[in-house]
């Protein structure tokens, strides 16, 4: 399988206005390196210099490293990415449901800025989640949000057995079974506002982890008309694990251009304001 760290297009990359351009969503790891009875173990390394390659060449000046589901609660890697290059970074770790204040402290100070509960592949139980209480309390008390991936047209079953208050972004269009006002995660998502619940984001990324037939087109517009622009980010998913060989960095971060129909304002508010905001980055 060839590589995802050397694929390169000719395409043209974003230029904009302002000189913090972030990609909310990518990966690092070794290769051989997994938590115990792992689903996924990598042969390939994925280094943050190499992200940084292809991150610059797209005009991407700032990213959000995300903990991988295969290294589970082991965040060592990512912080030491973090305090190499805290300027540049932010982190979104993963942590036990009995994780409280005084850790997540202790990761904001190194520049993690959320916590992430993958699902995917799983079976979606919030059992162990149901006394997390004291976390939930320190994710408000930091400014902190829960990101969550789950699979197609499950998030109806988890976001109802979250805190209303909680922030939340769901990864890759949030995953609905369809692209329509209508499907269950939508209507759950709408729901939710209206209840007062805490803000919602989504990312506009991993295209290829969509359920067949969906256009990221379509979910892009679909999620603006439900949530306004200002909620939308985009995230590359580098280095694609699992689907290395169909993608690279380039052509993604073009995609990003046709979802918003070519819209330039609505492009800088995704890739610059709406994350710089959110994750707390400042023009250099």
């Amino acid at each position: 399988m060839p590589s995802p760290l050397s694929n390169q297009t000719d395409m043209p990359v974003f230029q904009a206005g302002s000189n913090v351009q972030v990609d909310t969503h990518f990966h690092v790891f070794k290769a051989g390196q997994s938590m115990p009875k792992a689903r996924y173990t990598p042969h390939y390394d994925a280094s943050l210099g190499a992200w940084n390659r292809h991150a610059r060449s797209a005009g991407v000046t700032h990213g959000v490293l995300v903990q991988t589901s295969f290294m589970g609660t082991d965040n060592r890697l990512l912080l030491s990415q973090l305090a190499l290059h805290g300027s540049m970074l932010r982190g979104v770790a993963v942590v036990d449901p009995g994780a409280g204040l005084p850790l997540l402290a202790d990761l904001h100070l190194q520049g993690v800025r959320g916590i992430r509960l993958n699902l995917a592949g799983k079976a979606h139980d919030m059992a162990a989640w149901a006394g997390a209480a004291g976390l939930w309390d320190a994710l408000l008390q930091l400014g902190w949000h829960l990101e969550l991936h789950t699979d197609d047209g499950r998030l109806p079953d988890i976001i109802d057995a979250l805190p209303v208050a909680l922030p939340l972004v769901l990864d890759h269009f949030a995953r609905p079974a369809r692209a329509s006002m209508h499907d269950a995660s939508v209507v759950a998502v709408r729901h939710r506002r209206q209840r007062g619940g805490g803000a919602v984001h989504v990312k506009l990324s991993a295209p290829y982890r969509l359920a067949p037939g969906l256009n990221p087109a379509h979910l892009t517009q679909l999620w603006q008309g439900e949530l306004g622009l200002e909620a939308l980010l985009w995230g590359s998913d580098w280095p694609f694990t699992n689907h290395e060989a169909s993608h690279d960095y380039r052509s993604l971060s073009v995609d990003l251009t046709t979802w918003l129909q070519g819209d330039a304002q609505a492009e800088q508010a995704v890739r610059s304001a709406n994350p710089a905001r959110l994750y707390g980055f400042k023009p250099d």
